[in-house]
């Protein structure tokens, strides 16, 4: 289930209510009528929960899932598993996104008339500037410094010693001790999640959380998405320059760096200590292991092991890069000089 600090829960509906709601035909018709009250991926749902197969390249997880309901298109029935309720649909994304989105509601800002909501609970020595917009159940260590114009979300956990910049905003999180957040960056927003619906393209539901873990830094006018269902983390001690964006389901291990412009797309994996150069670009779904560096503006389409440095568009061993680049600028120069002949 989404955490109940960052979500509400709208449930539970019954399969008859999702198939009224999407349409989708229950497979097989005479299967006994369930209770549902979440929406979770194939491979964490459980018995009350409501997934969906939306590429062949997940079947094994359809076929090992514990859902009690599945959307499914009509190539995909014979796969379900004994005991999950078959939901037949032209869409099987976008029917789990409408039925998400009718289970789970994001909280909202609620102050009550006031800067900071009465449950919020904030130790002592937490310095507020004006203009602070702290809301239900926010949390907020000691030692910490919140700047003019900042707003944390319902249910936010900030620990001690942190340093919140101007105009910042936080949702749907987690921070440990001694993190800092500079001016304008933005933790928590959904990520980048979209199906193809009836009238066009939808957004899907974003339910995870992100993490950001003790004394990690985040540049001015970077953004770290919460997780579309798992957790968006970033690792003890790292650091984010200015204008970094870390997508959905990342994960960023600890004592990493990254400089301005780089973008790190959804469902990466980043051991630690690793290291990433000026608009630097990665790929989703990539693993990059500990210690890598990659050079400044980069494209990193596939996996990175661990101890290599990388470099070039797509990316690659960095004396391999040098080599073509140094090939290249030679054959342009023969060429040059050959013309001129």
């Amino acid at each position: 289930m989404p955490d109940p600090r960052f979500y509400l829960s709208r449930g539970p509906l019954s399969v008859a209510d999702l198939v009224r709601l999407t349409g989708a035909r229950p497979e097989p018709s005479d299967m006994p009528d369930a209770l549902i009250v979440g929406a979770a991926p194939l491979d964490k749902a459980g018995s009350a929960d409501v997934a969906f197969l939306a590429d062949r390249k997940h079947l094994a997880a359809l076929k090992a899932t514990r859902a009690g309901a599945c959307f499914v298109g009509q190539a995909h029935v014979g796969d379900i598993p004994v005991g999950c309720i078959g939901l037949v649909v032209g869409r099987p994304q976008a029917a789990w996104a409408a039925v998400a989105n009718a289970l789970h509601s994001p909280r909202f800002h609620d102050v009550a008339d006031r800067a900071v909501h009465p449950d919020a609970a904030l130790e002592d020595g937490v310095l507020l500037s004006p203009n602070v917009t702290i809301s239900a159940g926010v949390r907020i260590g000691r030692g910490t410094r919140v700047a003019p114009g900042a707003v944390i979300g319902p249910g936010v956990t900030i620990g001690r010693d942190c340093e919140i910049g101007p105009n910042a905003s936080i949702g749907f999180a987690l921070l440990g001790d001694r993190v800092r957040i500079y001016a304008g960056a933005r933790i928590g927003e959904a990520g980048f999640g979209a199906t193809a619906g009836g009238e066009g393209v939808i957004d899907v539901p974003q339910l995870g959380r992100a993490i950001l873990q003790d004394g990690v830094t985040i540049g001015a006018n970077s953004c770290v998405d919460r997780g579309a269902w798992d957790d968006t983390v970033i690792g003890e001690n790292t650091k984010l320059d200015n204008q970094v964006h870390i997508a959905h389901n990342v994960r960023v291990g600890r004592n990493c760096v990254m400089a301005a412009y780089s973008g790190i797309s959804g469902s990466v994996t980043i051991g630690d200590g690793c290291a990433f150069g000026g608009r630097t670009g990665v790929a989703d779904h990539v693993t990059i292991g500990d210690g890598v560096q990659i050079a400044a503006g980069a494209g990193v389409f596939r996996d990175v092991p661990s101890g290599e440095t990388w470099g070039g568009i797509p990316a690659q061993p960095i004396r391999n890069w040098l080599r073509e680049t140094a090939l290249l600028s030679r054959m342009a120069r023969e060429k040059k000089r050959t013309s001129h002949e």
